[in-house]
């Protein structure tokens, strides 16, 4: 049997092979005529994913803050505060932060305040955060953790404004216009960080890959909204591949293009202009509603994200559990796979493997924070067989773990 490597250079080779078809096709010309124009390299060599349990360098574990209606975004008084909440984005914090930060923040500041708190330092918090700052108020976070020991620092980073927001048939009538709004405000916004030394927002390739025909999503037993055809022209639609325009040993192939966060790179951009700004971050966290009164700020923010729930005593914020296994980074490897109910991320920090499920109910009600280390190396493994094995046959789905069974609220 082939070892490992030679299969790796096999990968190496085939991809570059397709990579390099068209070349030479200006090197030839006849007289007077002007070279032709070399074909377009279809499609880029791939390196391939060192898909090894032995590479995992960490597992984290991710409770998206679900609401049925959609993120929570009204204003309420406790005692002489206004509270401005704006939390449970599900699975699109970062996608939707910053169109949901100037709704926020137009809010807080429309009875005149100018010294603004934020609570929670998560994807929702530095940017409500940033917005308010550059609205010309000065900025206070309060938070337990700063964003590297958050939440939002353990998810994938892809953008995906639609992931797990809301219930179809939980929505007020206006809910689609309102996220569409956020989606669109956010993408621009995003625009910004695009060409940064750190690059913490860059775009890239993700090739959806199947032994089967791809019909389409299936059918969604939770019942989730997507709008994805109302910001359709933000990214360009996925494209179906043929044999021989992937190195990838599957006959259905399709590749997409879309917007990716470094988090690491991101987190750390955000914070550190914040505090150039002239923002300031104390650390504390908060039981009860009442110990706000503590804050001298008069308006405040809040993006607590899943550990509203806690606070606000909110059990419409429902968590889904979001595994990912972290292997050592590849800067070789500059695109995302998606294969069999698992997919990869490539980050500049490390290359990420997440049992995805058969559809985003998947982790629903699932409080687990314990990161499940068999799950992850099931996941390694199915990404394995991409690279690794001219026979597939052999390896089954990766073994899910169990989770409590939720009914749609």
């Amino acid at each position: 049997m082939a070892t490992l490597d030679s299969h790796r250079r096999q990968f190496l080779q085939r991809s570059a092979a397709l990579g390099g078809l068209g070349l030479l096709g200006g090197c030839a010309t006849t007289a007077g005529e002007a070279p032709a124009t070399p074909a377009f390299r279809e499609p880029p060599a791939l390196a391939p994913v060192l898909a090894r349990a032995d590479r995992i360098m960490g597992v984290t574990v991710c409770l998206r803050p679900f609401r049925a209606a959609g993120p929570r975004m009204d204003a309420e008084t406790v005692g002489d505060k206004l509270v401005v909440h704006n939390y449970g984005h599900g699975g699109s914090g970062w996608s939707l932060g910053w169109g949901s930060a100037l709704i926020a923040v137009k809010t807080a500041l429309a009875g005149g305040e100018r010294d603004i708190a934020v609570i929670g330092c998560g994807a929702l918090g530095l940017t409500a955060a940033t917005v308010a700052q550059r609205a010309g108020a000065r900025v206070t976070i309060y938070a337990k953790d700063r964003i590297a020991d958050t939440r939002s620092a353990r998810a994938t980073g892809v953008w995906s404004p639609d992931s797990r927001i809301a219930l179809a048939g939980s929505v007020d009538p206006g809910f689609a216009a309102r996220w569409e709004e956020m989606a669109r405000r956010s993408f621009h916004m995003h625009r910004q960080y695009l060409g940064l030394a750190d690059a913490p927002v860059e775009w890239t390739h993700r090739y959806m890959v199947s032994d089967t025909p791809m019909t389409g999503p299936g059918a969604d037993p939770m019942g989730f909204a997507h709008y994805d055809e109302r910001v359709r022209d933000l990214t360009p639609r996925s494209e179906p591949l043929e044999p021989g325009q992937h190195p990838f040993p599957t006959r259905f192939v399709r590749r997409a293009t879309l917007p990716m966060f470094n988090i690491n790179a991101y987190g750390h951009t955000l914070m550190t202009d914040f505090l150039l700004g002239g923002g300031r971050v104390e650390t504390v966290e908060f039981h009860a509603p009442s110990e706000l009164a503590v804050l001298k700020q008069k308006v405040i923010i809040d993006c607590t994200g899943y550990g509203a729930r806690a606070l606000w005593k909110d059990e419409t914020v429902v968590p889904v559990r979001g595994q990912i296994a972290w292997l050592i980074p590849q800067p070789e490897v500059t695109y995302g796979v998606m294969y069999r109910g698992v997919a990869t991320v490539s980050r500049r920090d490390g290359l990420g493997v997440q049992v995805l499920g058969p559809d985003e109910s998947y982790g629903y009600n699932d409080a687990n924070e314990t990161p499940d280390r068999a799950e992850s190396e099931s996941a390694v493994a199915t990404i394995a067989t991409l690279f690794s094995s001219p026979s597939r046959s052999a390896a089954g789905p990766v073994r899910r773990r169990a989770a409590p069974a939720a009914a749609a609220t």
